[in-house]
C-alpha cells in the first residue's frame, strides 16, 4: 500500500508554467478557440469531431518542444521476404516455450499472458525459484513502436530487450551455453532456425532477433478511440470527449503521453523514488549514472491502460484513480533530510507536474477516456463516483 506520507506529499507540488501551442498568423487565438469548443457538450463533440489536426491546442508545459498530436497506431509492416516470415513464426514458438530458461519451466510468456494484453497483472513478476523482480512487467503490446525498452531504458533495441530475461538470475536464470545447447540438440528447432537465418549453429543472437521480429508484430487491437479517429463519432461519449479534450488541456497528459503510442518515450521522475526507503528505485540513474537521471523512469504507453493494471514501475497503484489522484496533487515532492542537504542524487521530481484541480466530474471523463483507449471496452458506459462533485 502507498505510504500515508505519499498521500498526504500529493497536496504538495511545484507550478510549472504552462503554453498553449502558438497560434500562426491569422489564426484566432488559442485560449479564445478553448472556450469556444467549451461552451457545451455539442460544442466540445463538434470541435473534436473534425481531424486532429483542427482539434483545440494543446496546453504544453514550457520546454515541450518535441510534442505530437495523438492518432492511429501504424500498421504492422509485412514480411520482407520468406526468411524474415520465418523468423517471425520462429519468434513466437520460442516465445511461449519454456526451453529458454533454465528450470525448463518459465516462458516469456509467464510474464507477459497473451490473454492479459502480454502483461501479467502482478505488481511484480515472479520467476526462476520464486524470486521476484522489484519492477512491473508492462504489456508488450506495440513494443515494437518504442524507442527504448525497459522502465530505465537500458536497452537500445527490441533484441536486447529480448534477450535480458533469458540471462537475469531473478526471471529466467538461463546462461547463453545452456539456451544454445538445448536449441541445438532439438532437430525440429534445428530445422526452423536454419529457415530464418541460414545453415549454422543456433546462437542467442538469432533466439533474441526471432522473439524481437515476432514482439515487434504485437499490436493493441482497435480500441473505441481508434474508431472515433477513423470517423465513428458514436464510439466516444460526451463524457469520454470531455476527458480527452482535459488529457490535451487542463490535466496536461499531452506532455508526456503523446503521439499515437500515447508516450513521449523520454523519462521523467513522478516522486517515486522512495529514496533511501523499503522501495527505493534510482531508475535511469542506474544506467547513465547522470544525477539528473535519479528516478526516472520512461513513459509508460497509455493503450490498454484499463486493462494492464496495476501502474507505475513498481506496481504500486492497483487501480487508475490513484495515479489520477497522484497527479492531480502536483505528485510527491520529498524534500531532503538534515543529512541529506548535500546529497547530489537526491532526487527532484519533474516540474511538468503541479496541482490540477480537476474536479470529481472532470476525473471521471478524464478516466472515461482512458478507459476509451482500451480495446474491448464499453465505450459508452459512464465513469461515475459515488460523490461525483460539481
Amino acid at each position: 500500500m502507498i505510504r500515508l506520507t505519499l498521500i498526504a506529499a500529493l497536496a504538495a507540488g511545484l507550478a510549472a508554467p504552462t503554453q498553449a501551442v502558438p497560434a500562426t498568423t491569422g489564426t484566432p487565438d488559442p485560449l479564445a478557440e478553448n472556450e469556444t469548443c467549451e461552451a457545451s457538450p455539442a460544442a466540445l463533440r463538434a470541435c473534436y469531431q473534425e481531424p486532429p489536426a483542427h482539434w483545440p491546442p494543446p496546453a504544453l508545459a514550457a520546454g515541450i518542444d518535441h510534442w505530437q498530436e495523438l492518432g492511429p497506431l501504424p500498421p504492422v509492416t509485412p514480411p520482407a521476404n520468406a526468411a524474415e516470415e520465418s523468423r517471425r513464426a520462429l519468434g513466437r514458438r520460442l516465445f511461449f516455450d519454456p526451453i529458454l530458461s533454465r528450470s525448463g519451466q518459465i516462458a516469456c510468456a509467464s510474464c507477459h499472458h497473451p490473454d492479459q494484453r502480454f502483461a501479467d497483472g502482478r505488481r511484480t513478476s515472479s520467476g526462476h525459484d520464486l524470486k521476484t523482480g522489484h519492477r512491473n512487467s508492462p504489456s508488450l503490446l506495440n513494443t515494437g513502436l518504442h524507442r527504448v525498452w525497459f522502465w530505465d531504458g537500458r536497452a537500445g533495441s527490441l533484441a536486447a530487450q529480448a534477450m535480458e530475461p533469458m540471462l537475469n538470475p531473478v526471471e529466467m536464470a538461463a546462461s547463453r551455453e545452456g539456451i544454445e545447447h538445448r536449441l541445438n540438440q532439438d532437430e525440429d528447432y534445428r530445422k526452423a532456425f536454419a529457415e530464418a537465418f541460414g545453415e549454422s549453429p543456433i546462437t542467442l543472437e538469432q533466439v533474441a532477433e526471432a522473439l524481437a521480429s515476432w514482439q515487434a508484430t504485437l499490436r493493441s487491437r482497435s480500441s473505441p478511440f481508434d474508431r472515433f479517429l477513423k470517423g465513428d463519432h458514436r464510439a466516444l461519449s460526451d463524457q469520454a470527449i470531455l476527458g480527452l479534450h482535459l488529457f490535451r488541456t487542463k490535466a496536461r497528459c499531452i506532455n508526456c503521453h503523446m503521439g499515437p503510442l500515447l508516450s513521449d518515450d523520454r523519462f521523467h521522475n513522478l516522486g517515486l523514488t522512495y529514496y533511501g526507503g523499503k522501495y527505493e528505485d534510482l531508475g535511469r540513474y542506474q544506467v547513465t549514472r547522470n544525477p539528473d537521471d535519479v528516478g526516472r523512469f520512461r513513459t509508460p504507453s497509455l493503450r490498454e491502460v484499463a486493462a494492464t493494471a496495476p501502474y507505475m514501475h513498481n506496481g504500486l497503484f492497483p487501480h487508475l484513480r490513484g495515479v489520477l489522484a497522484l497527479y492531480n496533487g502536483g505528485g510527491p515532492r520529498p524534500t531532503p533530510k538534515a543529512h541529506q542537504a548535500d546529497d547530489p542524487l537526491f532526487p527532484k521530481t519533474s516540474p511538468i507536474l503541479q496541482p490540477l484541480g480537476l474536479t470529481q466530474r472532470e476525473l471521471d471523463a478524464l478516466e472515461s477516456f482512458l478507459r476509451s483507449l482500451t480495446s474491448g471496452t464499453g465505450e459508452r458506459r459512464a465513469v461515475v463516483t459515488q460523490s461525483a462533485g460539481p
